[in-house]
Parts: structure tokens; C-alpha cells; sequence
């Protein structure tokens, strides 16, 4: 660990704050006009996965955790643990379902993910804005019913149940939003 003064402080930096790390979302550092400057974050605790803004003095500094990012390949699931291998040195990861109950939707076996290590500890998944995946279930789409913008449930290759146009058929690719899980379009 080592203190780092606010104004060093990065996205994607993991800090200690008030004894629970916590990933730094944005850091802008803002001057206003006859006032002293300061600083303004949006943290996300690693515990809870909450996000929250702090304020606070550019002379302020926090403890930055020593982080990296691995490439790891999804392969199974077995009971609630998630597997994971690294292909470089063949390591296997075995990752609780509470602790990637928000990107377990988008894990598709066989797929590479970025994830983040916090001092060589399991921390997180960094999806992409979207991925892409296949269509297990689509039902036949109603000819008479394109009055407007109609859709229908489909069902993706991970279980996920999303809304799609009529046209979208079982086997098809299509690109899924992490952010809301929406349809954005085919792949």
C-alpha cells in the first residue's frame, strides 16, 4: 500500500477508504473561482458494491491497493462456484456466485473476461459496455401484431430473458447491453 495524494488518483484505482476498498469510479479535480480546490469522487465499495461521492481536500491522501488485471476463460459452474482458467499459467479460479451476482447473466462458458486482482485477491469482473451472445428461445413473432414497436421475450444462451423485435429467430447472435440488459442489435 502506498499513500497516494488525491490528485494522483486514477479511474480504476483502488483505494482504502475508512478500512473498505473501494474502486474509484471518477476523480476530478475542480478549482472554483475565489474557493480553494477539491476534489470530487464517485467510489464503489468492494464489499457492498455501493456507490457513493466523496468530497474532499486536495491536500487529502489514501492508501492505493495494488491492483492488476487478468484475462481469464469462463469454463463451468458448479453448485453456486464459478470456474475460471487462466490460459497463461493454467490457474483455476474457483469464484463464489455472491461475489459476481451482478455479471452472472453474462457469463458464457468458453469466453475470456478481464477481472481485477486486489494484492492477488479475486475482486471483480470488468465487463464491456456490450457482449454478444446466442439465442436459445424465441418464440414466432404475431404477423398482425406491427402496429408500432412491438417486441418479444427471448431467452440467451446464459438463461437471460430479454426483449427483442419480431424478427430476431432461435440461433441468432445479438448484442446484449451490460449496463440495463437490452437489446442493441444483431451481432
Amino acid at each position: 500500500m502506498a499513500m497516494t495524494g488525491v490528485n494522483n488518483i486514477k479511474k480504476k484505482n483502488v483505494v482504502n477508504y475508512k478500512g473498505d476498498p473501494c474502486l474509484v469510479l471518477e476523480c476530478l479535480v475542480r478549482t472554483p473561482p475565489n474557493l480553494a480546490s477539491f476534489c470530487q469522487m464517485e467510489l464503489r465499495s468492494l464489499k457492498t458494491n455501493r456507490s457513493f461521492p466523496v468530497r474532499c481536500n486536495i491536500g487529502q491522501q489514501f492508501d492505493v491497493l495494488n491492483n492488476d488485471y487478468r484475462t481469464l476463460e469462463f469454463s463451468y459452474e458448479n453448485r453456486g462456484e464459478y470456474i475460471f482458467i487462466d490460459q497463461k499459467t493454467f490457474d483455476s479460479y474457483e469464484i463464489q456466485r455472491e461475489k459476481i451476482e451482478d455479471v452472472v447473466d453474462f457469463l458464457v462458458p468458453n469466453h475470456t473476461y478481464e477481472t481485477m486482482f486486489v494484492e492477488d485477491r479475486f475482486t471483480l469482473i470488468d465487463l464491456p459496455s456490450s457482449v454478444t451472445m446466442r439465442v436459445e428461445e424465441a418464440p414466432e413473432g404475431v404477423r398482425g401484431d406491427t402496429s408500432g414497436n412491438v417486441t418479444k421475450s427471448i431467452t440467451l444462451e446464459t438463461g437471460l430473458v430479454v426483449q427483442a423485435p419480431l424478427f430476431v429467430k432461435k440461433g441468432d447472435l445479438v448484442k446484449i447491453s451490460t449496463e440495463d440488459k437490452s437489446y442493441q442489435g444483431r451481432a
